[in-house]
Parts: structure tokens; sequence; C-alpha cells
């Protein structure tokens, strides 16, 4: 009796075996994973027991081939626990197995929403982002994962590969934009081109010019700037410096810039423009009636005076003096200092009245006279010079 109900045990049991249903084991998938790419979304914290071993199951599926199966077990895990960030990381890529790589976006997002620096998700969003012709955002993605985990060499490589391709690309753009004139097309490519390689000086230096060009000079310094930062050793940084501080009107501060420049690679062409700027800060430098000169229809007796004594320094320096005369009408005018040394060497004269005049318009005779009395001077000192002057 005892050995019958034993039989009738093992018999019920092995009947309850056999009705049972079977639960499919996650298939074994033959050599590489079919998506060697994707990166394992790993457990988050507490992700243990049930929901791990099905979690695991469910990527065992994915790199097996069956996206269905996946998909159908990283819904279950996401319906049970909604931010569990594993799982809609999970089905992001089961989305991106399919190629609905905006789905595979909007997983991914939901996941990063919950782990912002979760690194299998980033990935995966920059991997979507790549198929959509998004290179930028791709970049930004792989770059975000690997400042999570600097170990992804996969990724490192490919992030070095897309940074390059796109740096290329948004520099050829922003150069053509230039050439034609689109100012504010060139700048929004080359400020792309810098997200993607914010360590490259010439970038900064080309924005610079882009933006000299379109007037906007604080911006345009900035950049400048930033590229002597990055790389000082380059004297077309420095020239770039220069330029913006000479287009503020900073003529000094500019002189500096070319002088740095002219250390590094001295040439012509940069002695010549920092004489250039050197008179110009001269010029700068000078009374308002100084600077009017230029553009005067006519000019007066103390124009003409500061005129030889700034421009023919030299040759009063070197002429005779006649003596000191007696004028009641140059103290505190704006060319006393040059008037006085021009009269005693008798580059002009002092008007019998003891007064020189200085606000007379200067007439045909004045000026041949005085030209008259300079000539003289150089023929004492340089006969041939003199000469041919005449």
């Amino acid at each position: 009796m005892r050995h019958a109900r034993a039989l009738m045990i093992v018999l019920v049991m092995a009947l309850a075996v056999s009705c049972a249903p079977r639960t499919a084991a996650p298939p074994a998938a033959p050599g590489a994973p079919r998506y060697p790419e994707f990166v394992f979304p790993k457990a988050a914290p507490g992700m243990l027991g049930d929901v791990l071993l099905q979690h695991e199951t469910a990527w065992r599926y994915l790199q097996g081939g069956d996206v269905r199966a996946a998909e159908r077990g990283f819904t279950q895990l996401a319906r049970r626990s909604p931010d569990l960030y594993p799982a809609h990381t999970g089905l992001g890529y089961s989305a991106l197995a399919r190629k609905d790589h905006r789905a595979a976006v909007e997983h991914f997002n939901r996941a990063l929403a919950a782990a912002p620096q979760y690194a299998p998700a980033l990935v995966g969003r920059g991997q979507a982002h790549l198929a959509m012709n998004e290179p930028a955002r791709a970049l930004e993605s792989f770059d975000g994962a690997l400042a999570a985990d600097p170990t992804l060499a996969a990724v490192k490589h490919s992030a070095d590969v897309l940074r390059l391709q796109v740096m290329q690309g948004g520099v050829g753009a922003a150069r053509k934009a230039a050439e034609e004139g689109r100012l504010a097309d060139a700048r929004a490519a080359y400020e792309q081109a810098i997200m993607t390689s914010p360590q490259s000086p010439f970038l900064f230096r080309e924005i610079a010019l882009v933006e000299l060009k379109d007037g906007r000079l604080p911006a345009a310094l900035a950049h400048a700037r930033k590229a002597v930062e990055l790389e000082p050793g380059d004297p077309r940084n420095h020239i770039a410096v220069a330029d913006a501080l000479e287009a503020l009107g900073e003529t000094p501060q500019a002189l500096e810039a070319l002088a740095a420049a002219a250390a590094l690679e001295p040439s012509d062409v940069l002695t010549r423009r920092m004489e250039g700027l050197r008179e110009k800060s001269a010029r700068a430098a000078m009374p308002e009636a100084y600077r009017e000169i230029e553009s005067s229809p006519a000019i007066s007796r103390a124009q003409l005076a500061a005129l030889i004594g700034t421009q023919l320094a030299d040759v009063v320096a070197r002429a005779p003096q006649r003596g000191t005369a007696l004028m009641t009408d140059v103290r505190g005018n704006w060319a006393a200092d040059w008037i006085l040394p021009i009269t005693r060497v008798g580059f002009m004269d002092v008007l019998p009245n003891h007064t020189f005049q200085p606000d007379a318009t200067v007439s045909r005779g004045d000026l041949a006279l005085a030209v008259s009395h300079m000539l003289n001077a150089i023929a004492v000192a340089k006969p041939q010079l003199a000469a041919r002057l005449r």
C-alpha cells in the first residue's frame, strides 16, 4: 500500500510537470552579439533578484536578434517600475535595432531624465542621433558618456573620428559663407565648430576676423584673445588681437600686440604697420586743431608752424637760430611749443607789431617764404639734397 501511494505521488508530480506552461529560455546567440556597438545597461542600485534576471534575459534576447522578446521584457520592467532607467535604456536600444531612431531617442531621454549621467543611455542616444544624420548632437551625447565613463574606448574612438568630421565640415561651410559675405551664417558655423573642438585656436582666430568684418568688435577681441591663450606662439593670433584693438581705437594696445607678433616672426609688413600705428597714435595725441589740418581747405599760421615743427623736426633742430623774438599773442596758444622754435630759426616771421597772429590764414606769400627759409637751412646742412628740392 505504501509503495502504491508513493508511486501515485510520483505520477502526479510527473503529470504536473508535463502539463505546466514552459518558460522559454533565452536563446544563446551563436558567435558574436548581434549589436556589439550597444552598451549593456548596467543594473541600477537595488536592482536585484527577479528584476535583474529579467533585465539580463531581455538583453540576451536583443543580442540574439529577437527584438520583440527583448522589448516585451524591458516593457514589463518599465511598467513595474516607471523610473527604472536601465529598462528604458533597453527599450531605446530595442528601438534602435528596429531603426526607429526617434523612438529610441525618446526612450534614452526618459532614462536620462532619471539618471542624467547614465553612460549606456548617452551612448545609445548618440548612436540614434548619428543614424539621423545629426552629428553635432551625437558628439554631445558621446562626450557626455565619456565624461561619465572614460573606459568606453570604442566610444572614444568614434567620438574622435566624428569630432574631426564635424569640425572639417563646419569649418568648410563657415569659410565659404564668409567668402560670400554671409557673415551671420559664417559666425553660426564657426560657433558650432567651436562647440565640437573648443581647444582649436584657429577657430577662434577665424571667427574673430568674421566678427571684425561684421562690426562686432568686442566679440572679435574676446575670440582673438582666446586664440592667443590657446596658442601664444602663433603670430597670426596676436595680429588678430591687434586688428580688433585698432578697430576699437586702442592704438597703444594694438601696437603691443603687433610687437608680440613681430617678436615671434619679424617681417617688413609688420614693421611698416607698426610705424603707421605709431604715427596714428602720435596724431591722436595732437590737439584737435592739428588733426584738422588734413581736412582743412586752408590752414592757419599756428597750424603751419605745428606742421613744420612735427614733420621737419630734424631740420628745425639743425637750423641756426636768430634769437628769440618778442610775441604778444602766442602765450597759451595750442601751437606755442612749435611757434617759438620755428620763429627762432626764421622759418616763419614775427610781424612788426610783435604779433604772430596764430589764427590768421596762411597766404601763398607766407607759405612761399617759409619754404624758402627751410630750403636755405637745408642747403647749409645738405647742399645736394637742397639742389634736388629746388
